[in-house]
């Protein structure tokens, strides 16, 4: 069995997200491998893509979100654990995951979005955002968004792009440079609405 080290987001009930597993079954397409599925199941899980266990995550209520069950979005895979196993499911080599999480008065540190772990300040808040590709200027994202209970909001950006994300809410707003890269973080905390 191998050992999960504890870093990045810590909410304010305490959790923090896995990091690196020692040992992890990574499969080579976008889908969850056939070891992970039973760990899926048990949550609800089984039979969907990795894009989908992430955005199912990411929405949950608080009251819903399983104890037990530690998730953290890195660049390329989602690694998840119940305590006892722990898998690599990987992420479309083409896709990025991005949540970000605006605040007013109170935010907290992170690098590695943990869905079933990370709370931020403004949970079901309308908010307006846009994101833009530097190199060239293209609009990624242009939307009003709600956001999830916990206080995020997630987008699906293209891989290796640097931009800038802009969030406005209330009539004020938050702006930041991003990037999509493989040393890039998945949590973006920063956006003080201003």
């Amino acid at each position: 069995m191998s050992l999960l080290t504890m870093a990045g987001c810590t909410g304010t009930d305490g959790f923090a997200p896995i990091a690196e597993p020692t040992s992890a079954t990574v499969a080579s397409s976008s889908s969850p491998s056939a070891e992970a599925q039973p760990l899926l199941a048990r949550y609800g899980l089984a039979g969907k893509s990795t894009v989908e266990v992430i955005d199912q995550l990411d929405r949950l209520d608080l009251q819903q979100r399983p104890a037990d069950l530690k998730a953290s979005v890195r660049a390329g895979e989602l690694l998840i654990s119940d305590g006892g196993q722990e898998f690599s499911l990987p992420i479309p080599a083409d896709r990025f995951y991005l949540s970000a999480s605006p605040y007013l008065q109170q935010t907290h540190d992170c690098f590695f979005h943990a869905p079933t772990g990370c709370k931020g300040e403004l949970a079901g808040k309308q908010v307006q955002v846009r994101i833009l590709n530097d190199a060239d200027g293209t609009v990624l994202v242009d939307e009003s968004r709600t956001t999830f209970a916990n206080g995020f909001v997630g987008f699906w950006l293209p891989r290796n792009i640097t931009g800038t994300l802009r969030i406005t809410s209330d009539g004020k707003t938050a702006e930041s440079k991003i990037s999509t890269g493989a040393d890039a973080p998945t949590c973006l905390t920063t956006l003080r609405l201003v």
